[in-house]
């Protein structure tokens, strides 16, 4: 992003109350009016900050279920048998069979062609008179598969089976009943895996769909990542395109990822690793996130999550683990092996299509590098053990390679001087609505010549939040406005969580709701659209 900067505008929180009652259909009748308001505004040049264009971006992390089953369009979860936990790496669930244990066997092993993912399903047809629909297994995606009338889906799997196979792959509704597509599909004979596809053209609309994949024969099969994308993902990048719609409508100027908790871990053995989660979707392992408690194939990975800054046209700001988790940490004098994967994240971000980790990048489709020049090193860990030792290393090591970079601390330097070096710091906000209309003068008295404030996570939470509130608008749209009045210290701001799956309701409130059948609107989404 560049450095271009606009005018502070003194009527936000105005704007924010007519846009409230606009959007929400509001009508005098609605209210009791016992006092009257008035509003002073001073817009004099001696009062005014330059707001630079970075200031209003979004931050994305993988909680409630916001990427896997949300705004990334995969609709198979557990789609390489990888899924069960941080010690059972090859639970099936949610696949489960159709038949019964006299029709069908089906178990794992680890015979898949993929060298990190080497779990694969065995299926063995046991019946001779097999049902009219056949037997086999189904998955249920995400709380049911949300599939529309007309649209295209696209189901990759791979399969080997040592003597050819017919094989019926459907779509269908929760019972298997309502068949809402379908297709004949042919494993040959052979050692060999091989990779099939077949594209599925909806007959009909239901929510709460499964795919099935069935037979009518004796005979084994092995199956292994087994996906189900539908045919207009964004850019064809993987995303949701009516999700993907609402957030250019917000008009980020950076976007922060992948989190947040995600990136430490409760135990750094479950943290995000970006090199597990570019190259082919199939070799990618997945991993457990141990924080929110559900297991993701990272086919939301590092790759994805620049392109998706390109593609909002937004700053990426990468946040990457420091060796710190929440209940482990490694030591400063071995954190080296950690600086240099660093290193090599921004190689494969920014270096050259000839570079040993740009070409990879090129291979995955994007030869021009990407402009990465914020980093975050680690979140949330200022005050553990080793966060400052390690934190000099990565930012000796950033600052020699790639001079251009800002760096990011996790110390709050709003108060008083940091005793490390940094470009900015971050300075994180969750509380109630009271507490939170007071901090609008947070950064009144912030010293105006060190690192300028990154707030990259604030929201009103407890009970004034609820499942998004008025109260709690406004208290946000109050703290926007200290933020707009501080921008000389204050450089960007974002509101957390982003998104929020409602079958997974883990962190409240959140900007959007996530359906299966479309994204709601939430009050506190209207801080956002007030403030672009």
């Amino acid at each position: 992003m560049g450095s271009k900067e606009t005018p502070c505008r003194a009527r936000t929180t105005l704007c924010f109350l007519l846009l409230f009652c606009v959007s929400c259909k509001c009508s005098a009748s609605e209210f009791e009016i016992t006092q009257v308001a008035s509003l002073g505004v001073d817009a004099s040049p001696r009062l005014s900050r330059k707001i630079p264009d970075t200031l209003f971006g979004i931050f994305f992390e993988e909680i409630n279920h916001a990427g896997a089953g949300g705004i990334w369009a995969e609709l198979v979860s557990n789609r390489g048998f990888e899924a069960g936990g941080p010690h059972t790496p090859s639970n099936i669930e949610p696949w489960s069979i159709i038949g019964d244990d006299s029709s069908v066997f089906v178990g794992t092993d680890r015979t898949s062609c993929f060298r990190r993912n080497k779990v694969a399903l065995r299926m063995e047809v046991l019946c001779d008179n097999c049902p009219v629909g056949g037997v086999g297994i189904y998955n249920p995606g995400f709380w049911g598969m949300n599939i529309e009338d007309g649209k295209t889906y696209n189901l990759v799997m791979h399969a080997k089976s040592p003597e050819t196979i017919e094989m019926t792959v459907s779509l269908t509704s929760s019972d298997g009943l309502q068949v809402l597509a379908s297709a004949a599909i042919r494993v040959p004979g052979g050692s060999n895996w091989i990779k099939l596809d077949q594209k599925l053209v909806a007959q009909g609309t239901n929510r709460t769909s499964r795919l099935q994949i069935t037979a009518k024969t004796k005979g084994v099969v092995w199956l292994d990542q087994v996906s189900l994308m539908p045919s207009d993902t964004y850019k064809g990048h993987g995303f949701r395109t009516e999700l993907i719609s609402m957030l250019l409508d917000l008009k980020p100027r950076f976007l922060r990822f992948p989190g947040g908790c995600f990136v430490e871990g409760s135990w750094l053995r479950n943290a995000f690793r970006w090199r597990d989660s570019i190259g082919p979707w199939e070799e990618r392992p997945g991993h457990y996130g141990d924080v929110w408690n559900y297991w993701t194939d990272d086919g939301l990975g590092y790759y994805e999550f620049l392109q998706l800054s390109e593609d909002l046209g937004a700053a990426p700001v990468w946040v990457f683990n420091n060796g710190i988790s929440h209940h482990d940490e490694v030591d400063t004098t071995a954190i080296a092996p950690f600086v240099k994967d660093i290193l090599d994240s921004l190689e494969f971000a920014r270096g050259s299509a000839e570079s040993t980790w740009g070409s990879v990048r090129a291979a995955m489709g994007h030869p021009e590098p990407f402009p990465v020049k914020y980093v975050a090193i680690g979140n949330e860990d200022c005050g553990k053990e080793n966060y400052r030792g390690n934190y000099l290393k990565f930012y000796n090591a950033i600052r020699e390679a790639y001079p251009d970079i800002q760096m990011i601390s996790n110390c709050d330097g709003s108060s008083g001087p940091l005793d490390h070096p940094a470009d900015l710091y971050d300075f994180h906000v969750y509380t109630g609505s009271r507490a939170l209309f007071s901090m609008k003068n947070t950064f009144d008295n912030t010293s105006r010549s060190g690192p300028k404030a990154f707030v990259s996570e604030y929201a009103v939470t407890g009970n004034d939040a609820g499942r998004g509130s008025l109260l709690a608008s406004l208290a946000e749209a109050a703290f926007l406005t200290g933020l707009e009045k501080n921008s000389d210290v204050v450089h960007m701001a974002s509101y957390a969580p982003l998104f929020i799956n409602d079958n997974d309701r883990t962190v409240e409130p959140r900007c959007y709701r996530l359906q299966l059948l479309a994204a709601i609107w939430d009050s506190q989404l209207l801080d956002a659209e007030v403030f672009p």
